[in-house]
């Protein structure tokens, strides 16, 4: 019988490959047999592609009162991308909380999100602390935006509790007509 001395992996790779021992990675392929990848070409093909892959998300911010609908559009880290309010879109008064305001927001939001190519949205929707329901712009804002081809992930309602505090206004018998 032969006694032959077994080589490892790492003697073998060194014997076949002249790249440096930093840039050789050994990985399996479907045969089970040892396959090299040099950091240089296929790795970083790789990860290009997968960089593609990845779409971005943002927080669409959303403070809907009677009186007004201010959106604020941020990345997952904070940073503000746009801020857009009723008053930037008309002058008038009495349209700032008007659903069809809100639609002309979420267009021009959206105009910014797609050229940052946002593709996913988590909403945070509030209202004027101790409302019951968001103003009229939010539930048109909402549909324009998944009408603009975004995914909307989530949508939270982020409406403040006001947990007794200052006295309301109004005196002892409350505000009457």
């Amino acid at each position: 019988m032969e006694n032959k001395k077994i080589k490892n992996k790492q003697e073998i790779l060194e014997e076949k490959s002249d790249l440096p021992k930093e840039e050789r990675i050994v990985s399996l392929n479907s045969d089970g047999e040892d396959q090299e990848i040099s950091l240089e070409a296929d790795l970083k093909e790789i990860f290009q592609k997968t960089k593609k892959i990845k779409e971005a998300e943002a927080v669409v911010h959303v403070y809907t009162s009677y009186n007004n609908t201010i959106v604020h559009v941020t990345d997952l880290s904070g940073r503000t991308i746009i801020k857009i309010s009723g008053g930037m879109i008309t002058k008038h008064n009495r349209l700032k909380a008007n659903p069809t305001i809100a639609m002309f927001i979420a267009k021009r939001i959206s105009e910014k999100m797609k050229e940052e190519k946002i593709k996913n949205l988590y909403l945070r929707v509030r209202a004027k602390t101790g409302n019951p329901t968001p103003g009229p712009g939010a539930n048109a804002l909402v549909k324009s935006l998944s009408r603009e081809g975004f995914k909307i992930i989530n949508i939270l309602d982020n409406t403040r509790i006001a947990r007794g505090g200052p006295k309301k206004k109004g005196g002892r018998r409350g505000r009457r007509p």
